[in-house]
């Protein structure tokens, strides 16, 4: 695939995702400037970039590792077509067509009618989209919000980070369904606060949300139980790489809903979650060639909080306007907080990765 790692170095392994970071990040703030024709419209672009970036990277962290443990099962020609034709499929399908049948389903319209409103008509795409908001949020928020309760209840989880709280909802885990029961409890709370056919499509957009969330772990038990079944060969080839798309598509949805909560463009959006795309990509590789995983023990847990937070705000948001740049600062520093928790955690207990005594353990 690329140079032995031995003669490689961790920042080596992030050349081209640095390269497509600050032409991402330009291109994002050049996006700003032409919409808004002013520098705070240029920074809040730079910045929604940046966020949805880090967001992606932190919620794609678990994709990084299932890729290279199935990775190491794979010939090495559909390894190096994983990490080539995968990455295409990830970014330009995931992180920009998906999103594009969202607004269109939402706003009633054919994606190409979208797409054309997005470039050309911005004005009149930012109206269609207010007017799908509310349908965007309950949808969103509702994936979201199981996304992150699913993390929490748990009764296999172990590793604690804010531990009277966690411990609880792993104890409570136990009760069959208690998520679920959960969410839709707060539909209820917030479709009631709405009037009228607004209180209508939150509810039916948060089932629909529900339904895919619950459709999506059964498709990803589905492929989990095939895997077990499959030929050698088929693990190390075109089967492994279907399964590892579609496991991809599975943990990009979070992001990608995510995204709304941040901002409404289409284009920031495909370039911030596609710059997080291509982190997650040089992550992979480098966990195979290395035979090492990232160990930052918290840094996960700050992840599912993000998405805790990004759920709610998405719910307030169909009561009241909330500001991009808290949605993106809640995030962010939820995420830094845990990973400088982790540091903490390793640095006590003396956790220190030896490179060496893993090889020469495989």
């Amino acid at each position: 695939m690329t140079p032995p790692a031995a003669s490689k170095s961790v920042l080596g392994y992030f050349g081209w995702a640095f390269a497509v970071t600050l032409g991402g990040l330009a291109l994002g703030a050049l996006l700003g400037w032409n919409a808004t024709g002013t520098f705070g419209g240029l920074a809040t672009a730079f910045f929604i970039c940046a966020v949805l970036a880090v967001l992606e990277i932190s919620l794609s962290f678990d994709n990084a590792i299932v890729n290279a443990n199935k990775l190491k099962e794979m010939t090495p020609v559909w390894q190096h077509r994983f990490l080539t034709w995968g990455i295409i499929i990830a970014v330009f399908g995931m992180r920009i067509v998906f999103p594009l049948a969202i607004v269109a389903i939402a706003a009633h319209i054919n994606p190409w009618e979208a797409l054309k409103l997005a470039a050309a008509e911005p004005e009149q795409y930012a109206r269609i989209m207010q007017d799908a908001h509310l349908a965007i949020a309950a949808f969103g928020g509702t994936f979201l919000m199981m996304v992150g309760l699913t993390y929490f209840f748990n009764h296999e989880k172990d590793v604690h980070w804010i531990s009277f709280l966690e411990k609880r909802m792993a104890h409570f885990a136990t009760i069959k369904g208690v998520e679920i029961a959960f969410v839709l409890i707060l539909v209820l709370i917030f479709s009631s606060l709405l009037d009228g056919n607004e209180s209508t499509t939150f509810l039916h957009a948060s089932i629909y949300g529900l339904l895919t969330f619950l459709l999506v772990e059964v498709l990803a038990g589905f492929l989990d139980a095939s895997q077990k079944t499959m030929s050698t060969a088929a693990k190390g080839g075109f089967g492994a790489f279907l399964y590892l798309e579609i496991l991809d598509a599975s943990f990009s949805f979070d992001g990608v809903i995510g995204a709304f909560a941040l901002t409404q463009n289409l284009f920031i959006i495909a370039i911030g979650l596609g710059i997080g795309a291509m982190y997650v990509r040089s992550m992979t590789i480098m966990l195979v060639e290395k035979g090492t995983l990232a160990h930052y023990r918290y840094l996960e847990h700050g992840a599912f909080y993000a998405i805790l937070i990004l759920s709610v705000i998405m719910y307030m948001q169909t009561l009241m306007h909330i500001p991009e740049v808290i949605t993106g600062l809640g995030g962010a520093a939820l995420i830094g907080v845990s990973l400088w928790s982790s540091i903490r955690y390793n640095k006590r207990n003396g956790v220190a990765h030896d490179e060496r005594s893993h090889r020469a353990k495989a």
